[in-house]
């Protein structure tokens, strides 16, 4: 028992144990709030790559994760401010669900949900000067864009773990 004790490598053990946790919490982080998912996948693989040189990622997975990376929190952001616009919103609108969406962030899970929807709905009503009706039909929209970018760092974030594990493996 000793002697197999002796033999483990237990760097490699290590190195992959921190790995699969970060790409485990990085997936978590992709639908939670306030835990930064791509990005924490990104790291899980920055970190295999110089703590296991010789069997890590290759530099070309990890230029195509910087990218997918960027896309991933530029659909984040843009999302609500481009559904609130699909759905006939304002300049203000925009404005609104992009303000609402940085305040909310001071106010935790239920923030990061209502803070858009409200930005929106007031910049609507007070700035725009829109009725009830169209004023909620734009901010529907910031729901929905929302969504959509939530599904959209979902896969990002899925094929980001894809890269990761075929270049690793493959």
């Amino acid at each position: 028992m000793m002697e197999w004790l002796r033999s483990v490598d237990w760097s490699l053990w290590g190195v992959w144990s921190l790995t699969i946790t970060l790409l485990i919490v990085g997936l978590a982080g992709t639908v939670l709030p306030l835990l930064p998912g791509p990005f924490i996948i990104f790291v899980a693989a920055i970190a295999h790559k110089f703590l296991r040189p010789e069997t890590g990622i290759s530099w070309w997975s990890i230029a195509a994760l910087t990218v997918m990376l960027i896309v991933a929190y530029a659909v984040d952001f843009f999302s609500g401010a481009m559904g609130t616009k699909w759905f006939g919103g304002s300049k203000w609108g925009v404005a609104g669900v992009l303000i609402g969406g940085v305040v909310g962030l001071f106010f935790g899970f239920i923030g990061l949900i209502i803070g858009p929807i409200i930005g929106g709905l007031v910049a609507e009503l007070l700035l725009a000067r829109k009725e009830m009706g169209p004023a909620v039909k734009a901010t529907w929209g910031s729901v929905v864009g929302t969504t959509v970018g939530l599904a959209a760092r979902v896969g990002i974030s899925l094929a980001m773990i894809a890269v990761f594990v075929l270049d690793v493996f493959w």
